[in-house]
């Protein structure tokens, strides 16, 4: 969420809403994670406020998670970076939490443009405690990443494992779970849970939401997808000498419906109990890229020619998690496997 506006949005009249259940807000909500959530809030009883500058999604998001979930969110437009926005947005709808997905994710990016990841990631999140504080602790489920780690010392990683971030991306992602910390420190009716993700992948079993970004995908999966349907020739694989198996990078692919559901888990811990906390959501399972693309080809049955390229700047050769503190803390586990979250992936790109 990047568009400047420039002035604040003044408020609105207040909302009566039926107080039958809460009432969350989602930042990025027409995003790829963030609409997936949306689904399964609804599904699990919460209302949703979605606030998105869609400069990266569409507004037909929306019908879409009405659609699938039969409820359609409600929804402001209008970035998180504008002076009063997000002021204006809780005074008006008094959100009983928020999770926080607004941002910018890529770690290539990062590196040609780091101060547009310290505006938006770092001053997004601190603008949007602020506007939560003016009504009490405020409580949210933050959209962290493993990347915080760095390269591990060992493996798999656990949460206390020391934070060595080797790109911007992740040292604004360090920085924002850093700062929320601090808040629960300073206020003791704060609640925070920060999910350090791994590697999100799939998409709905429908094939109607999933991820589809706008110009050149920065993610594997979305690329292999644009291959898949001849959009893109072949695909980009960064590096094949690391010191993994077949010399690709190692990563912990979990389903996106696993994550969404992490994050229902993580708000009732928030709703329930004041504090910080950190927990990787991930499957304890390390996949190749290669081994990767053998599993979308084997899904999509399509042939998917690739060239080995330079490594990107920031990358680790390795990691995945131990998610034992996502079961005893949120008593989530991941359910799908890589052969589904490829199979659903291709599902998103055929269902076009």
């Amino acid at each position: 969420m990047n568009a400047r506006r420039p002035a604040a949005v003044a408020p609105g009249p207040s909302v009566d809403l039926p107080p039958a259940s809460p009432l969350i807000l989602v930042t990025g909500g027409t995003g790829y994670i963030g609409s997936h959530t949306c689904v399964c809030l609804h599904e699990a009883g919460f209302r949703v406020l979605v606030v998105d500058d869609l400069s990266n999604s569409v507004a037909a998001v929306l019908d879409v998670i009405e659609a699938v979930s039969g409820q359609r969110p409600l929804f402001e437009q209008g970035d998180i970076l504008t002076p009063g926005f997000l002021d204006a947005v809780v005074d008006r709808y008094r959100p009983a939490a928020a999770i926080h997905f607004a941002g910018v994710k890529s770690v290539a990016e990062s590196a040609r443009d780091p101060l547009r990841y310290y505006a938006i990631n770092v001053a997004g999140s601190i603008g949007l405690a602020n506007a939560l504080a003016r009504h009490g602790g405020p409580r949210i489920v933050f959209s962290s990443s493993a990347t915080v780690y760095g390269e591990p010392d060992s493996l798999p990683l656990r949460e206390d494992h020391p934070l060595r971030p080797e790109s911007a991306y992740g040292r604004s992602k360090m920085m924002v779970e850093l700062m929320l910390a601090d808040v629960c420190t300073g206020d003791a009716r704060a609640g925070v849970v920060a999910l350090r993700y791994f590697n999100p992948i799939g998409a709905h079993a429908s094939g109607r939401l999933g991820d589809s970004p706008r110009g050149e995908p920065e993610n594997l999966v979305p690329y292999l997808g644009r291959v898949a349907n001849g959009t893109l020739k072949r695909l980009r694989v960064f590096g094949g000498d690391y010191p993994t198996p077949d010399g690709t990078c190692v990563r912990d692919y979990v389903h996106v419906m696993d994550l969404a559901e992490a994050h229902v888990a993580a708000l009732d811990s928030v709703l329930s109990a004041s504090g910080h906390r950190v927990i990787n959501i991930g499957t304890g399972v390390g996949t190749s890229v290669l081994d990767l693309v053998g599993a979308y080809t084997a899904a999509s049955g399509c042939d998917l020619p690739y060239t080995i390229v330079a490594r990107r700047a920031g990358d680790v050769a390795c990691y995945y998690a131990d998610p034992q503190a996502a079961s005893d803390t949120l008593h989530w586990t991941s359910k799908r496997g890589l052969g589904e979250m490829c199979a659903d992936a291709y599902r998103h790109v055929a269902h076009g």
